[in-house]
């Protein structure tokens, strides 16, 4: 088996593209494309803190189940996937939901709440947010 060391991988044609083939040696990947560009994991029941982070700045506590977050390099556009999740409090029988929330710019930040099964916002021990897109 071979191995390859380097610190830095660059294209040949375009400095920040580089093609990975796919499974089935049919189509291409564009590798900088798939790559998650952000991620939060964020307490908001015990201490309002990251939990593990990767391209966030800061938060916000806007309220009771809300909390907005700020990028430290910001998204190109606000047409990029992302993916939300929360932890479920044992005390509620009925699935909750997170979500992302209000009409902010999100390639810049973002806000998210957490609903219980009433509907009605509260705090969540976990907010787990991921994007993928481009960068500015």
């Amino acid at each position: 088996m071979s191995e390859i060391l380097v610190n830095k991988l660059t294209g040949k044609t375009t400095a920040g593209s580089i093609l990975v083939t796919g499974e089935g040696n049919s189509t291409t990947t564009n590798l900088q494309q798939g790559l998650a560009k952000h991620w939060v994991r964020f307490d908001q029941v015990n201490s309002n803190t990251f939990g593990d982070t990767f391209n966030s700045s800061s938060f916000t506590d806007v309220g009771t189940g809300y909390t907005t977050f700020t990028r430290t390099s910001n998204l190109a556009n606000d047409d990029y996937p992302a993916f939300i999740g929360s932890e479920i409090h044992v005390s509620y029988t009925n699935a909750s939901d997170s979500m992302l929330a209000g009409s902010t710019q999100l390639s810049t930040s973002f806000m998210t709440t957490y609903h219980v099964e009433n509907g009605s916002p509260t705090d969540t021990r976990t907010i787990s947010m991921m994007a993928v897109g481009d960068l500015a």
